[in-house]
């Protein structure tokens, strides 16, 4: 069994992470990968009220007895969703973790921490990750380039981003974008990770609640099928290549290009609809590069214990079969 600080610290079996996804992460994906010893977060947002978020955490905790969280995007917008609102909503529900992501979540960790709550902050550069221990967070979560979603604008891969942030930081770290099976665990723990966050790669479980024909395109994809789009307006996103996503670029592309030349394109209900109806052209949907490794679509269980297994073996028997050569 793979022991780490993030495992002792958040009372989990392995040191394995659900992140929280739009559309992705609900009760049923979150109670699956908790039940399978991984720790599973509930889109704070993908619920269209606090209320509705309450519930959601209920229907999760009807189905599992495992620890689960909540994560909390903070973004941008003219007119910005009642965050606090939704706060307080995790806090009444008792949730004990919480995942923060976006912009600075000062004021937000701050208030979870008055509640016993432990924050994991989700952070693209390794000067984030500083900023985020200074002020409070109990772990952080490191993306590098290959993620899905947010990238951030420094395009530093997971092998130079993660140790280069374990330099830096005290407090556990998850390494993030780029993982989906037993190398990739056994590879951040050596990078000098605490565990792995992964989030394409369980939408390609039979749990996931999204379309059986886009569980099977991210299996069809390979490591190229994805698109960074709005690198023009410095708010990179990496999506699953495809219609839409070309013709966001052919908008940058052009110049001088803003988010309503393309907003039509890019709107939040043609992405769920993509999960909800199964055409993967319909709109633009987050995938990270680790499609090329997708192969199957197991259960949570299944995909947990297989990806633990091999990096046990890994560090066990590769690893020390080559350590015992050099010493021969």
């Amino acid at each position: 069994m793979l022991r780490t600080r993030f495992t002792e610290l958040f009372g989990v079996e392995h040191p394995i992470v659900q992140g929280g996804m739009q559309w992705v992460g609900r009760a049923q994906l979150v109670s699956a990968v908790a039940n399978a010893g991984a720790l599973g977060f509930i889109t704070a947002l993908t619920q269209p009220t606090p209320e509705e978020l309450t519930q959601e955490i209920a229907r999760c905790r009807d189905l599992t007895d495992k620890p689960f969280g909540v994560n909390l995007t903070i973004l941008p917008a003219l007119k910005p969703p009642p965050y606090a609102e939704y706060r307080q909503a995790i806090i009444d529900a008792g949730i004990k973790i919480v995942e923060t992501a976006g912009y600075n979540p000062q004021e937000h960790i701050a208030e979870l921490k008055k509640h016993g709550i432990k924050v994991i902050h989700k952070c693209t550069a390794v000067r984030h990750a500083i900023k985020a221990e200074k002020i409070g967070a109990d772990a952080i979560s490191i993306d590098g380039f290959e993620c899905a979603g947010h990238p951030g604008e420094d395009d530093i891969p997971g092998l130079i981003l993660i140790p280069a942030a374990a330099d830096k930081v005290s407090i556990p770290m998850i390494a993030s974008g780029g993982f989906g099976d037993g190398r990739g665990l056994a590879a951040a723990l050596a990078l000098g990770a605490e565990g792995i966050n992964m989030g394409t790669r369980f939408m390609a479980t039979v749990e996931a609640p999204i379309h059986q024909r886009i569980k099977e395109q991210l299996v069809a994809n390979d490591e190229r099928a994805t698109d960074l789009i709005f690198r023009t307006l410095h708010n990179t996103a990496r999506v699953a290549r495809n219609a839409v996503s070309q013709e966001v670029l052919a908008v940058e592309k052009k110049g001088g290009a803003t988010i309503e030349d393309v907003r039509h394109l890019v709107a939040g209900a043609r992405g769920r609809k993509v999960y909800e109806e199964g055409d993967p052209d319909f709109g633009v949907w987050s995938a990270g590069m680790i499609q090329g490794l997708i192969h199957d679509i197991p259960t949570c269980a299944a995909l947990i214990a297989r990806i633990v297994a091999e990096a046990e073996a890994i560090i066990a028997k590769r690893l020390a079969r080559m350590m015992s050569a050099q010493n021969a």
